[in-house]
């Protein structure tokens, strides 16, 4: 990879025996490798057992995670805030481990819309709930710095499952907890 890093740099019209830029390669493959770590990561692993039984029925909200990508189209970061929240049905899962699953799929190259979908869909196959809900609000480097170029844009994406998605009452709760 860190020779066609050098191409790259070269291509650009850079020199790549620069003082500033001879180690870039090395150091890019090594970021790469850390922003992309979700691939070597799983769902089992991640829950690592942390399923607890419990016989609350009321809102768990995880809310502000903060969440780091890298938008597939580009290659360039998004960054935002992903809102999770579910109603347990029999069971809970251990709190950090809600933020851990956020962070192995954004670890990924992803789309936001995606990354909302496999957040949702990964605590709903490991718990089963009676509704789960979640939001992402980033902002996408691709379209601050390039193309529109407009840094105060927010794209808001929502995934929601069983009672989230049938119930309006309890999808108004989910937003306005999120809403603070």
């Amino acid at each position: 990879m860190q020779d066609s890093i050098k191409k790259i740099i070269e291509c650009i019209g850079e020199d790549p025996h620069r003082e500033g830029l001879k180690n870039t390669p090395k150091r890019w493959v090594e970021a790469m490798k850390y922003l992309t770590s979700g691939y070597d990561k799983n769902l089992e692993e991640i829950v690592n057992g942390a399923l607890f039984k419990s016989n609350t029925d009321g809102m768990i909200l995880v809310k502000d995670i903060e969440c780091y990508s890298l938008c597939e189209h580009h290659i360039l970061p998004f960054t935002g805030k992903v809102h999770v929240a579910y109603i347990p049905d029999k069971q809970i899962i251990g709190l950090s481990k809600i933020a851990r699953i956020v962070e192995m799929y954004a670890r990924r190259l992803q789309i936001q819309e995606r990354l909302g979908q496999e957040i949702c869909d990964a605590l709903d196959s490991v718990l089963k709930p009676k509704g789960i809900g979640v939001v992402i609000e980033a902002e996408h480097f691709c379209m601050m710095m390039r193309g529109v170029e407009k840094q105060h844009s927010k794209a808001v994406t929502s995934q929601v499952k069983g009672l989230f998605k049938k119930d309006a009452r309890t999808r108004e709760e989910f937003l306005n907890l999120i809403k603070g």
